[in-house]
């Protein structure tokens, strides 16, 4: 086992590169479009049973599945298989976590605390910036984190359509029946969902409000 990381150390890399490319760049797009879809929906609550339905919905499709249901969508424009049906794929699967956890994370921030910030006469688009963001941030970073961790197993499956990333060793490895390189593959796949939930982790307890941080030892203790 150690024999075949020190041989493929190269290659390793470049899959795990590509694998956290697939990952952070769906990210980055699910952030663009179910973030202002959370803040949207607490401004219109007559849509936000029927958006967060319908990324429910999204998510409880099999991947495999979802993956086989977008092919002849995007073959049309030529991207029927590779990145790109990987990525639209992860990018939907994310949405559950960020629009909801958006939602209740804006939902949540104390009607006091929103009043006070009318009382010194912020706007609408000033409060959401200044107070309601602020206070939601790290719930909504934990929408993020479970987006992210969740797309780095979902990614490994991609390999199957060619995408590429850590499942390559994972998928030709068991064609192979060649034991070492599919632990490669599924260690390579673990540690990285562990490291980036950590890196969140860590991230998510920055970004907290340190009043926050003292309102919540208070009340565990």
């Amino acid at each position: 086992m150690i024999g075949f990381f020190r041989d493929n150390a190269a290659e390793i890399g470049a899959l795990t590169l590509e694998h956290c490319t697939l990952v952070g760049l769906s990210l980055l797009i699910a952030s663009a479009i179910g973030v202002p879809l959370g803040i949207l929906i607490t401004r219109r609550r007559d849509l936000a049973g029927r958006v967060i339905n319908g990324a429910n919905i999204c998510m409880t499709i099999p991947s495999i599945a979802l993956f086989g249901l977008m092919l002849p969508v995007l073959a049309v424009f030529g991207h029927g298989l590779g990145k790109v049906p990987a990525v639209a794929a992860l990018v939907l699967y994310s949405q559950l976590p960020i629009i909801r956890n958006t939602y209740v994370a804006i939902r949540n921030v104390p009607p006091a605390v929103v009043d006070a910030g009318r009382g010194m006469g912020m706007g609408t688009m000033q409060l959401l910036r200044e107070v309601e963001i602020p206070l939601a941030a790290p719930v909504i970073l934990a929408g993020l984190r479970t987006a992210a961790v969740m797309n780095i197993g979902i990614a490994a499956i991609a390999a199957y359509i060619g995408a590429g990333g850590l499942g390559v060793y994972i998928q030709q490895g068991i064609d192979r029946v060649y034991d070492e390189m599919i632990l490669c593959g599924a260690l390579c796949v673990s540690l990285l969902a562990i490291g980036v939930d950590g890196a969140m982790a860590l991230l998510e307890r920055i970004m907290t409000p340190k009043g926050l941080r003292v309102e919540r030892r208070v009340k565990g203790s």
